[in-house]
């Protein structure tokens, strides 16, 4: 089922549809562009997309995941902050 829609464009988006469409066929077109956006650019389809390269990619991911490892490991030890002493080891230095 159709329904008639009324829309506005830009004149240089009708001169490029007209090029592109047949006579006749501009609700088709309209229809297909349409469709096309919303299945490359909607938030499922970007999940999707997300969740197709992750699954292509997870063996590329963990091979560059494990050569990195030793490389992560030793940049963590050079940041680890010295533990303080306890409160009680502490002097004040604040007269009382």
């Amino acid at each position: 089922m159709s329904k008639r829609i009324n829309i506005v464009l830009p004149e240089t988006t009708i001169r490029v549809m007209n090029r592109m469409a047949k006579p006749g066929e501009r609700s088709r077109f309209i229809d297909r562009a349409v469709r096309h956006y919303i299945a490359n650019c909607s938030a499922e389809a970007l999940r999707a997309r997300l969740e197709y390269t992750a699954v292509r990619d997870r063996d590329l991911d963990r091979e560059v995941a494990e050569e990195w490892f030793a490389v992560d490991q030793e940049a963590w030890q050079q940041l680890e902050i010295p533990k303080r002493a306890t409160r009680s080891a502490e002097k004040s230095t604040s007269p009382r």
